[in-house]
C-alpha cells in the first residue's frame, strides 16, 4: 500500500520522558556518558541534549534518546556523527538528510559531529569500539547556538552546509585511528565518494539521501517480521510538510476500515510481557508524526488516519504478567495516547 500525507504542524505532549540529569558545561565530556541530559551553560542557560551513536536510525534507539528531550521547553539539541566506521569487520553508516529533516520538523537543533578517538575491539581484529566525538568542536557549536535566534530548520540547513569540511575531518580522524590501532577500516575511496556526494550542495545532498531513503523504505516494505503479530499489510508513507520537506517512512501495518485507515507501528518482545521502554519510545516518535497527519490519501481517495502503537509479546499479552514498573509504564502510555489522539493495542 502506497500512502501519501501532509503535516502542517506537530502538536504532541509526551509523558514517558525520563527525568534528565543536569551537568555543567565544563563537564560536557562526562555528560556524554548519558544518552540524553540537560546541559547548564554559565549558570544561566539550559539546553536538552541527546546524541546518536551512529547516523543510522535503526541502531541504538536514537529516536528514544530524542524523545526523552521533547518535554523540555527550551532549546533541544541532538548530536549525530556525519559517519561512523566501525572498521572492516563492522558496519559503516553515513548521515542522511531525512534525519536532519525530521529533527527540523520536531524543532530539534542538529549538531553534526565526527569521531576522533576509539579503542580496538577485543573480539575482532579489524573493528573499533568506544568511539568518542571531537567534544571541543561540539562545545563550540553549542556556544554558537546559544546566540542563534532563527528556528531549528534554518540552523539545520546551515549544518548541512558544513558537510564537506566535517566529512574530511572524519576521514582524517579514521585514518589516524587506523594507524594508531593497526585496524583496517572500510575503503577510504568509497567513503570519499560518499562525502563528495554529500558536500556538493544541500539540494543534491537532499536528492541523494532521499533516493537512498526511498530504496531503504522499499526494502523495509518487502521485509516480513514474523516475530510481530501483524494483521494488516505493510505500507510506505510519503509525508510532506509546509517547509517542502519529504519524509519517507513505513507503517508496520496499514488497514483500511470504512473511511478510516489504521497506521500501526508495532513493537515486539520475545521474552518479556511487554516490549522494552526503549522500543516503546522509539515507536512513540512515529506517533508524533502519525497522530498529526492530514490529507492521508490512498489511490486518490482521502481517509481519516488513526495512529496505532501495537505492543506484542511472544507469550501473548496478559496484564497480570506485568511487573509493577511495566504496569506503570503501560498506564502512563495509555494516558499519553488519550491526550495525543492515538491508540495503544496490546496482543
Amino acid at each position: 500500500m502506497d500512502i501519501t500525507a501532509r503535516i502542517k504542524r506537530v502538536e504532541y505532549k509526551p509523558l514517558l520522558c525520563r527525568k534528565l540529569a543536569t551537568f555543567d558545561f565544563a563537564d560536557f565530556d562526562r555528560a556524554l556518558r548519558n544518552a540524553t541530559f540537560i546541559l547548564n551553560i554559565n549558570g544561566e542557560n539550559d539546553i536538552a541534549v541527546s546524541w546518536w551513536v551512529t547516523p543510522k536510525r535503526t541502531r541504538s534507539y536514537p529516536y528514544a534518546r530524542v524523545y526523552d528531550s521533547l518535554s523540555f521547553a527550551g532549546k533541544r539539541i541532538t548530536v549525530t556523527p556525519i559517519m561512523k566506521d566501525e572498521g572492516k569487520d563492522g558496519d559503516r553508516d553515513f548521515l542522511q538528510w531525512d534525519t536532519v529533516s525530521l529533527m527540523s520538523l520536531l524543532g530539534v537543533h542538529v549538531i553534526i559531529g565526527y569521531y576522533i578517538q576509539a579503542e580496538r575491539s577485543a573480539r575482532y581484529a579489524h573493528k573499533i569500539t568506544k568511539q568518542r566525538f571531537d567534544t571541543e568542536y561540539l562545545k563550540d557549536e553549542i556556544k554558537r547556538l546559544l546566540s542563534y535566534h532563527s528556528d531549528a530548520l534554518h540552523w539545520n540547513i546551515e549544518q548541512i552546509g558544513k558537510i564537506g569540511a566535517l566529512g574530511q575531518k572524519a576521514l582524517e580522524a579514521y585514518e589516524g585511528i587506523s594507524e594508531r590501532l593497526d585496524v583496517y577500516m572500510h575503503s577510504q575511496a568509497s567513503a570519499k565518494r560518499r562525502i563528495t556526494e554529500l558536500q556538493k550542495s544541500k539540494e543534491e545532498f537532499m536528492s541523494f539521501s532521499r533516493g537512498l531513503a526511498k530504496k531503504a523504505q522499499r526494502r523495509e516494505q518487502l521485509t516480513t517480521q514474523p516475530k510481530e503479530k501483524l494483521s494488516g499489510e505493510k505500507a510506505i508513507i510519503t509525508i510532506t510538510n509546509y517547509l517542502g520537506g519529504y519524509y519517507y517512512f513505513t507503517s508496520d501495518e496499514a488497514e483500511i476500515v470504512g473511511e478510516d485507515i489504521l497506521l500501526t507501528e508495532a513493537k515486539h518482545s520475545k521474552k518479556d510481557a511487554l516490549p522494552s521502554l526503549g522500543d516503546i519510545k522509539d515507536g512513540l516518535l512515529k506517533m508524533f508524526l502519525f497522530s498529526n497527519l492530514e490529507e492521508v490519501m490512498v489511490d486518490g481517495k482521502e481517509y481519516n488516519p488513526i495512529a496505532v502503537l501495537k505492543l506484542t509479546s511472544e507469550k501473548g499479552f496478559n496484564e497480570k504478567n506485568l511487573s509493577k514498573k511495566q504496569g506503570e509504564t503501560l498506564s502512563i502510555l495509555k494516558q499519553e495516547a488519550a491526550i495525543n489522539g492515538f491508540r495503544v493495542d496490546t496482543i
